[in-house]
This record gives structure tokens, sequence and C-alpha cells, in this order.
């Protein structure tokens, strides 16, 4: 499991973003029960997330509606099968309306540029 933590900063709403690998819905289970495991995880507002297994993607918005779709097509583009991306908000109490969006793929971008996907 990889974490980047506190990677986007807006009008109090704080982002993370992290993935491994997954391929079943039983990997995202476990993966998200992993991470809620740490404490501040667990007191997120939304952990969104998806993975791609190359015949259809599996996600959850949890809440934050349409999110887990925008992952999912991201993975699709870059190639990215059986791994699951897991973008995770702390609602800063402001909406930000269409910006969250922005984030979510700045967030899943910052994953694909960063993590160790070997």
């Amino acid at each position: 499991m990889q974490i980047f933590d506190g990677i986007i900063s807006d009008r109090g709403s704080k982002y993370a973003v992290s993935g491994g690998p997954c391929a079943s819905p039983d990997d995202a289970k476990a993966f998200i029960k992993a991470l809620c495991r740490k404490k501040k995880f667990a007191k997120a507002t939304h952990n969104t997330w998806a993975y791609f297994t190359g015949e259809a993607p599996v996600k959850n918005d949890d809440g934050e509606a349409g999110a887990g779709m925008l992952i999912a097509q991201m993975l699709e583009r870059e190639g990215l099968y059986d791994h699951i991306v897991v973008v995770t908000r702390w609602y800063g109490g402001k909406h930000l309306g269409g910006d969250r969006f922005r984030h979510v793929q700045d967030a899943v971008r910052y994953y694909l540029d960063n993590a160790d996907l070997g």
C-alpha cells in the first residue's frame, strides 16, 4: 500500500491518494479495510476508489457522486489494470462545487506520476 497524504488543500478540504494491487472485489474490500485501520482515514469524509480489471471498472463513490468513474476512466486511459486507487477527502466546511472533480483528477495524476507501479 502506497499513501501520499496532504497532496491537495482547498478551502479547508484536504486530500490524500493511495493505491496498490487489486484484482477482485475481495481485494478491494481488504485494501479499504487496511487503509481505514489508520484512524485518520477511517474519519475521512470520503474514500472514493476504483480499479479496472480489463473487462469493466469496479468503483465506489463513497458519497462523492461521479468520482469513482473518473478514477476508473483515468486508470483505463493509463492502461493500469488490477490496481486500486483511493482518493481520500476530509471535508473542510466549504463546498468545492466542480473543483472537487479537478482535485480527484489531480490526486489520481499525482499517484500515477509518483507511485511505484512496477
